[in-house]
């Protein structure tokens, strides 16, 4: 089978989750519910923030960032299913699919450092409470959002580069429901050396870095809390952190467990299936998490709704 060369690529095959035909209204039904949940929830959180002065802090200014990055994630990949399953289409153009690596990579890993610095924000609220304000002023947070954007700005752009230098066979059925990096660059026909290079660099450098950088957060945190000799001061100090934690161990497990699922089967469906879980649900249930036991956001949800009477 001959290599063509990229730029006469003009479309890939997403296969979806599933390819048989009474699924399809389900699974757009499912899908549709579970995006509108999504985005209703993010907004909530984003508008609740930003109408309440109170909640103009270091710790709902990250929260606001990452709700955003929780409606970003889902809107770059569900849309494009639900259009495919409406028409019966299975086709995603190749500026679309490497769009679409772009900013599924963009996100992924800004979600991962805007975690990272979520955990900083609240090993410095418990383990240096009285230097707070200082260290985490506005000039400083704003940096370290800045900065967690044009890192995951850089990344991206590199690994869609690299893709674009690929040449394709034929066969462009991806068997996921988007483009995502290793599917893509499992098609090629040309050498994929040092396309696998970077990936498996990129997963080291911004997968277990921040891991490490949030483990090393908590650890001093337990060790601080532990430290506290006072009962309500000690669940204060954990119950500030106890939702970021929650979110923490439903991002990674969640990404863990598809990923040691998928190397064990090598199915690349399962792995499709396995994947709905961190694009799709876990952006879906953090408003929940950050919002159910959160006295803060239930007061100004209050006040929001009130205000709109």
């Amino acid at each position: 089978m001959e290599p063509r060369n990229e730029t006469r690529i003009s479309e890939f095959l997403l296969l979806g989750l599933s390819e048989e035909p009474g699924l399809q209204p389900i699974l757009s039904g499912l899908f549709l519910s579970m995006y509108l949940v999504t985005m209703l929830g993010n907004l909530l959180i984003i508008l609740a923030i930003i109408s309440d002065s109170h909640l103009h802090t270091p710790m709902y200014f990250f929260l606001s960032n990452l709700s955003f990055l929780d409606i970003c994630v889902p809107s770059t990949t569900v849309p494009k299913m639900l259009v495919n399953i409406q028409t019966q289409s299975k086709v995603i153009t190749y500026e679309g699919c490497i769009t679409q690596v772009y900013f599924y990579l963009l996100f992924g890993i800004l979600d991962t450092l805007l975690l990272t610095v979520m955990a900083y924000d609240r090993f410095v609220a418990i383990c240096y409470p009285l230097q707070y304000t200082v260290i985490m002023n506005v000039r400083f947070c704003g940096l370290l959002v800045l900065v967690s954007w044009i890192m995951s700005a850089l990344n991206s752009l590199f690994h869609s580069l690299m893709v674009l230098q690929l040449s394709f066979c034929t066969d462009l059925e991806i068997p996921h429901f988007f483009c995502e990096l290793n599917q893509v660059v499992h098609l090629a026909c040309s050498d994929t050396f040092f396309n696998n290079i970077g990936i498996y660099s990129a997963a080291v450098l911004w997968f277990c870095g921040p891991l490490v950088g949030i483990l090393y957060s908590y650890s001093k945190i337990v060790s601080s809390i532990c430290a506290i000799s006072s009962g309500p001061r000690n669940y204060k100090a954990f119950s500030t952190c106890a939702s970021h934690l929650s979110v923490v161990s439903l991002f990674y497990c969640t990404i863990i467990g598809v990923y040691l699922s998928s190397a064990a089967t090598q199915d690349s469906h399962s792995s499709a299936t396995a994947s709905v879980m961190y694009t799709v649900v876990t952006p879906m249930l953090n408003p929940f998490i950050y919002s159910l036991r959160n006295k803060d956001i239930h007061g100004a949800l209050t006040r929001l709704f009130r205000r709109k009477q």
